[in-house]
C-alpha cells in the first residue's frame, strides 16, 4: 500500500475503506489531498477487492476545496487543480468496484460532489449536503455536473441558486442519496449496502458498472447501442456462463471470478 498524510487506506476482507484525514482542515480538498485521493483510488482499483468505501475522518466528510490553496493561484493554476478534481471524479466511476460514499456531517461543494460520484452513497442523520457557492463569490460550477445527474434540474438549481444545506432526509427524497441511517448505524448500513452490491461475478460487475456510466446520459438509442453490444458480448463471459447454469441446474452458482 502507499504511503500517504492525507487519508487513510485500509483493506479489510474484500473491502477498501479510504478514509479522508484531515479533520483540523474538515478535510477540504487541497492539491495534495486531491492528488492522494487519485492514487488511492487507483491502487484499489487495481487490486481484486470488490468494493471501496470512501469516508471522512473527524465532524463532517468534506467542505469542498480547500480555499488557502485556491486563493493563492492564478487562472492557469486553478485550472489545473479543477482538471485534478475532474479526474478524480472520473476515476471514482471507472474503477472495477462498487465505491460507496459514508456520509456524516457536512458535504459541501466539492464533498457534495464526491457524494455523488460516489456509484451508491449512505448517509447519517446527522449529515448535510450543500452547494455554498450560489450564496458566495465563487459559484460550483463543477460540483454541479454530477449533481445535476443525481437529483435533476429543479432541485440543482434550488441546491446551486440558495446555496442553502439540505438535511438527509430530504437528500435522499432527491436521489443524492441511497440509505440515511441513525449516526450510530452507519457503518453497519454502509458494510450491508456493499455485501448486497458487490454479489455475484466481479468481472461482469465491473462491465456492468462500467457501461451503466457509458450509456447514462445518452439518448434511449443510443444507450441501447451501447448496452446491447456489451450484453450480448457479456453472455459469454465466465460468469455468465456459470450464473445461467446455476440457474438451470437449479443449484448455486460457483463464481470464477
Amino acid at each position: 500500500m502507499g504511503e500517504y498524510q492525507h487519508l487513510l487506506f485500509k483493506r479489510d476482507g474484500d473491502t477498501v475503506t479510504i478514509t479522508m484525514n484531515r479533520a483540523a482542515r474538515r478535510n477540504s480538498l487541497s492539491e495534495e489531498h486531491l492528488a492522494e485521493l487519485l492514487a488511492a483510488f487507483r491502487e484499489a482499483g487495481a487490486t481484486d477487492a470488490t468494493g471501496i468505501v470512501l469516508a471522512g475522518a473527524g465532524p463532517v466528510f468534506s467542505a469542498g476545496h480547500d480555499f488557502g490553496d485556491v486563493a493563492a493561484r492564478d487562472l492557469p493554476r486553478v485550472r489545473e487543480l479543477l482538471r485534478l478534481c475532474t479526474e478524480l471524479m472520473r476515476t471514482i466511476q471507472s474503477v472495477p468496484q462498487v465505491v460507496v460514499a459514508r456520509v456524516h456531517g457536512l458535504a459541501t461543494a466539492a464533498g457534495c460532489q464526491l457524494v455523488a460520484s460516489c456509484d451508491l452513497a449512505v448517509a447519517a442523520e446527522s449529515a448535510g449536503f450543500a452547494l455554498p457557492g450560489g450564496k458566495g463569490g465563487w459559484f460550483c460550477h463543477t460540483p454541479a455536473v454530477p449533481v445535476a445527474r443525481a437529483v435533476g434540474r429543479k432541485r440543482l438549481m434550488e441546491l446551486a441558486l440558495t446555496g442553502d444545506v439540505v438535511d438527509a432526509a430530504t437528500a435522499l427524497d432527491w436521489g443524492m442519496v441511497n440509505r440515511v441511517v441513525p449516526d450510530a448505524s452507519l457503518d453497519e448500513a454502509v458494510a450491508d449496502l456493499l455485501a448486497r452490491a458487490t454479489r455475484g461475478s466481479r468481472a461482469s460487475k465491473a462491465l456492468g458498472k462500467q457501461t451503466l456510466y457509458a450509456q447514462l446520459d445518452r439518448p434511449e438509442a443510443d444507450a441501447y447501442t451501447i448496452a446491447l453490444e456489451v450484453m450480448a458480448a457479456a453472455s459469454q463471459l465466465p460468469g455468465a456462463k456459470e450464473g445461467m447454469a446455476a440457474f438451470l441446474e437449479k443449484r448455486h452458482p460457483s463464481w470464477p471470478d
